[in-house]
């Protein structure tokens, strides 16, 4: 577990975040979470985001006698009660006549899973194993849904038993967040009765009023006009320092285009009057050049969007993204090198997405308990012979501590008893389970434990998928038993012409030799997953003998 501070907050309270990635659970939380999403925003309160609030509130008028005001739950992911939310989304699971279309899971299986991982949430803390006893954790992908879940029945009750003359004219949420046009002399009593829906006591509600006409709702500040009419601007925090990724920062030029993009669009939906549009876009536009943002990349922005707009009417859709055939692969973005890499992709329909290597916020910012190499999981390793240069390249799930002190113990049961010459000659002989182990019978040699390691999943190191890993253990040229799949030849001669820069970018530039590791690799998997048959096209055919 670790925490982030609420700066926006007086006394800057921490939020305690449970890492629950790559944990046992995560998968199993992640797919309940995809279960409950269907059945998620369906009331005419619920929305989306700050555009669709924005584009409601336009035609909405409000009276001299209300007043704006939003309620918030008191930490709800802490705050849960489980028996209870469990037991609303069993009981909505037996009206669903839909579960059966996005899942094959029954009702009850997805129940036991459901309390399984909401009870059974476990972190470490300053080096204590410890529980959480109440309330889901924030940072389990199911937590946020089984939330929303719960506040769309606490809402339905709130609204239908509200006294008649404390009743919201509007209310709209989005998770825990409310916001109501109520009458003046009636917010007290409204938010004494939204205490007292939950039965348990657990859920809490604070409120804010509407400050000099306006009041902030997520990131729309609602301004009410002298005529009832209700004008939008763009919020922002006062803890807000307009600092957005800089011009010269090493990122590809789509992701400086795409602030700007975001930016403007946001704009452009979420203010409502041309006067208030003008000066949000001299604000952005004086915040992004003290960013080191030149002018045209202002007007190339606007541009793409009017080309943008045109297309979409031309073909009478709405304006989405090109999306190839090919698929998508994510690479590390090095200047040069990853543009070289996209334009190679791209003649064989791959789309492709960069990520940036190293930010200052991984090299700065941890606040995560740092792992060490042996409690690293799901990992590659490396194991080398002290007396030649075999090498065998492994692949495991569990901690690679646990894996290597495995392989030692397998390798201490026969060098480590006395052995004739005869008894060493059947051992030789002999295909035993592990790859380390044969070497070690029939050559006599001594594994050089000292220099064993894992690969790639080092703090520096660019996360990819197993995929990836389970081709390098293929690709290496080791003990391992493993089959080499063939390149077909025009990928094979992209990646030696694009090995060429590569290599000229390494040893001129000094960039870390995995990159070379990392793209050549993405191709080489992309390679395999569309040149094998595909009646054998799964994650299976690349998995390793040696488990």
């Amino acid at each position: 577990m670790y925490c982030t501070p609420k700066i926006h907050k007086p006394g800057a309270p921490l939020r305690p975040i449970v890492d629950y990635t790559g944990s046992t659970g995560y998968n199993t939380s992640k797919a309940l979470a995809e279960i409950l999403a269907p059945m998620l925003g369906t009331t005419e309160h619920h929305i989306k985001n700050s555009r669709d609030l924005a584009e409601l509130m336009k035609d909405f008028t409000i009276a001299e006698d209300e007043e704006f005001v939003s309620h918030d739950v008191v930490t709800i992911f802490t705050s849960m009660p489980i028996p209870e939310m469990l037991e609303c989304i069993k009981n909505e699971f037996t009206k669903d006549v839909t579960l059966k279309d996005h899942t094959n899971l029954d009702a009850d299986d997805i129940m036991e899973l459901l309390e399984f991982i909401c009870n059974t949430t476990y972190f470490i803390f300053d080096g204590t194993i410890m529980q959480q006893k109440f309330g889901t954790a924030m940072g389990s992908p199911v937590s946020a849904a089984v939330a929303n879940f719960y506040m769309e029945k606490l809402e339905q009750k709130a609204l239908s038993t509200a006294p008649v003359n404390c009743k919201s004219r509007l209310w709209k949420r989005y998770v825990d967040d409310m916001l109501e046009a109520i009458k003046k002399d009636q917010i007290a009593g409204f938010t004494d009765h939204l205490n007292a829906v939950d039965e348990t006591g657990s859920i809490k509600f604070t409120y804010k009023e509407e400050s000099n006409g306006t009041i902030p709702f997520l990131d729309i500040l609602f301004r009410r006009q002298p005529d009832g009419a209700v004008s939008t601007e763009v919020y922002r925090k006062p803890t807000h320092t307009d600092q957005y990724l800089h011009f010269r920062s090493h990122h590809p030029i789509s992701h400086k285009t795409g602030v700007v993009r975001t930016l403007m669009d946001r704009k452009d939906t979420l203010v409502s009057t041309e006067n208030d549009k003008d000066n949000e876009e001299l604000h952005i536009r004086t915040a992004l050049q003290k960013c080191g943002y030149p002018k045209w990349i202002f007007e190339k922005v606007k541009q793409d969007q009017r080309n943008k707009e045109l297309r979409a009417k031309k073909t009478n859709k709405k304006s989405t993204s090109d999306q190839s055939d090919g698929g998508l692969v994510v690479i590390p973005y090095m200047g040069g090198l990853s543009e070289a890499t996209e334009r190679i992709l791209q003649k064989y329909g791959i789309s492709t997405a960069v990520k940036p290597y190293k930010t200052l916020r991984n090299l700065l910012v941890h606040p995560k308990n740092k792992h060490t190499i042996g409690q690293t999981s799901e990992c590659v390793y490396k194991i080398l012979c002290h007396n030649c240069s075999s090498t065998y390249i492994g692949e495991t799930g569990r901690s690679y501590a646990k894996r290597r002190e495995q392989h030692r113990k397998e390798v201490e049961s026969i060098s480590n008893r006395p052995m004739t010459r005869a008894d060493r000659k059947d051992l030789a002989t002999e295909t035993n389970k592990s790859a380390i182990k044969d070497h070690v019978a029939k050559e006599n040699h001594v594994t050089d434990w000292s220099s064993a390691n894992c690969m790639n999943r080092d703090a520096g190191a660019y996360n990819l998928p197993m995929t990836y890993d389970r081709i390098l253990v293929t690709r290496s040229s080791s003990t391992s038993r493993d089959h080499i799949p063939d390149i077909s030849p025009p990928l094979a001669n992209e990646m030696s012409q694009l090995g060429t820069y590569i290599l000229h970018l390494v040893v001129l530039y000094e960039y870390d030799y995995r990159i070379l590791q990392h793209v050549t690799l993405i191709l080489f998997v992309y390679q395999v997953c569309h040149s094998i048959d595909p009646c054998v096209k799964n994650e299976s055919c690349f998995s390793s003998s040696m488990e």
